[in-house]
């Protein structure tokens, strides 16, 4: 190594360090306080927080609160993940003009123990105290008397010029070695990789998320993951939320989901709500977030695991489900948000459908999603897609007919398997309850390849097992025969979605008028019952 690389290095080495000392203040320990009335004997809980995150990650404190009144009502206090707005703030002020909630961030140890408004549009202003009357936190609100503070001219120097100066140090050591040596090394040609430039390759401009600018979003606990990410509970101010994360590689998947989400008509009961849309991150390290509504309760898939349903609480899942596919493949061209294409899941499964807490179910996930618009293009349509053990007959067999109707009623298929999942964890039957288990489980076991689902649903026509003693039961001997209807291996012959929510209305409806004594009439006279039309024209 030569004396002037050497020197380029040492340069190099004293910026880093100074800025390193000088623009990084390590944050140790944050005031705490949780404001919760809800909690009868605990009540609010206050006291320090040691702060805790990964080595290569900054540390910050901050704190919320309200004006409640003119009274200040402190919210949270406590650590905060690595963010760039608290980069280099050793004070805790919330510059927005008028905010609901307001909000501020620092580096430092106990940091946030005094905070400050001081909107950025307002003069210069002197802080004003007023105590709070939960802690000793004093919290400063800007008045209009004009009071000039005296520059921390010292560390403002240190901040600015030391790190510039070491930056044009080596900028100008580089440029004079790069004159000096350039024709010492012959060029060299680096292959280029396709497939590198896929993955960094920048997603965009980001679609605009104005429920979510400039307020504080912080991960909990990741709840779920799947073909695409991970799903995580966050917290938004004193909402939970959902937080979908794609990795860059998966930004096709995203995308789709979010242009669904965004199609007029799209907010409805029984269609999980969208929130917002975010980009994280910069080049290799860019995820790609989508925010929802966040329930409790997880999928139906996991309710199921846990706990066993009665014939009521089954109807209303089965009915507000059949609900909410059967809007989303309604074509609407005069709803009052603008024009709704019918819109194919492909992807249709109980993991798929979200509970909320009173049992009414939403759907979820609409990352191979397809929209069918007139003399429109539906887009990729690749057929074999989706979740293999929910895979109707046509898809495994690679035998799609690219219409709408033809994507509708794969979806219908799949209705038909979770419909049978519900059946065989409700109590209305005679018989015992067994564990849960998913469709295909007995006969595929839990990690079917697809020739396995081919030979059992294609070649052998074989469909998950009615149960004996769901036949004795009025209401669950309609619902195998609706199940069938759905699962049918030919296409054409399934129920539509609305017909699938008229049966279940209709299979409750005969279950609560029937008496006891009258049971074995109902069973034995059940094919004699007037269903709905089959709509099998979807």
């Amino acid at each position: 190594m030569g004396p002037a690389t050497k020197l380029a290095f040492g340069v190099f080495l004293i910026s880093c360090s100074s800025g390193a000392i000088l623009g990084r203040s390590e944050t140790q320990e944050c005031v705490f306080y949780n404001y919760n009335p809800s909690l009868e004997n605990r009540g609010n809980r206050s006291g320090i927080e040691p702060c805790v995150g990964d080595k290569d990650k900054r540390l910050h404190c901050f704190a919320t609160w309200r004006n409640v009144s003119g009274t200040v009502e402190i919210v949270k206090q406590g650590c905060w993940l690595d963010d760039v707005n608290c980069y280099d703030s050793t004070e805790c002020v919330e510059k927005k003009e008028d905010p609901d909630v307001f909000f501020c961030c620092c580096e430092g140890n106990m940091c946030n123990e005094k905070f400050f408004y001081n909107p950025n549009t307002a003069p210069v202003q002197s802080k004003a105290p007023f105590s709070d009357t939960k802690s000793d936190t004093k919290v400063f609100k800007a008045t209009s008397n004009p009071l000039t503070q005296k520059p921390p001219l010292f560390s403002t120097l240190l901040y600015s010029i030391v790190p510039i100066m070491g930056i044009a140090a080596i900028v100008l050591l580089s440029f004079w070695m790069y004159r000096h040596h350039k024709l010492a090394y012959p060029p060299v040609l680096v292959p280029t990789q396709h497939a590198f430039h896929i993955m960094i390759e920048d997603p965009g401009p980001m679609p605009p998320s104005p429920t979510l600018v400039q307020k504080p979003l912080q991960l909990l606990e990741i709840k779920a993951r799947g073909r695409f990410g991970c799903v995580w509970k966050a917290q938004l101010l004193n909402d939970y939320v959902a937080v979908k994360i794609f990795p860059i590689q998966d930004k096709l998947s995203w995308q789709n989901e979010y242009d669904i989400y965004n199609i007029p008509g799209m907010r409805h009961e029984n269609i999980l709500q969208f929130i917002g849309a975010e980009k994280r991150g910069s080049n290799l390290d860019i995820e790609l977030w989508l925010i929802t509504a966040y329930h409790e309760k997880s999928s139906l898939t996991d309710y199921l695991k846990a706990n066993v349903v009665t014939w009521n609480e089954l109807c209303h899942i089965a009915q507000t489900m059949a609900r909410g596919l059967a809007y989303l493949h309604s074509d609407f061209p005069g709803h009052r948000d603008g024009h709704k294409p019918a819109i194919a899941h492909r992807d249709f499964k109980s993991k798929n459908v979200l509970l909320k807490t009173n049992l009414t179910a939403c759907i979820a996930d609409f990352g191979l999603a397809l929209k069918f618009e007139a003399g429109k293009s539906a887009g990729d349509t690749h057929g074999q897609v989706g979740t293999r053990r929910y895979m109707a007959p046509e898809v495994l067999e690679g035998a799609i007919n690219f219409q709408r109707d033809a994507f509708l009623r794969i979806d219908m298929y799949a209705v038909g398997l979770v419909l049978w999942e519900l059946a065989a964890r409700c109590t209305a039957s005679d018989g015992p309850v067994d564990e849960y288990m998913l469709p295909f489980e007995e006969e595929v076991g839990q990690h079917p390849t697809l020739e396995d689902m081919q030979e059992v649903v294609v070649h052998k026509k074989l469909r998950p097992t009615l149960r004996e003693c769901w036949q004795k039961h009025p209401g669950l001997a309609m619902l195998c025969e609706t199940i069938e209807e759905c699962w049918d291996h030919e296409a054409e012959a399934r129920l539509s979605a609305g017909c699938v929510e008229e049966r279940v209305v209709q299979m409750q409806r005969q279950t609560s008028v029937s008496a006891p004594e009258e049971i074995v009439t109902v069973v034995t006279m059940v094919t004699n019952v007037d269903y709905p039309p089959k709509e099998s024209s979807l």
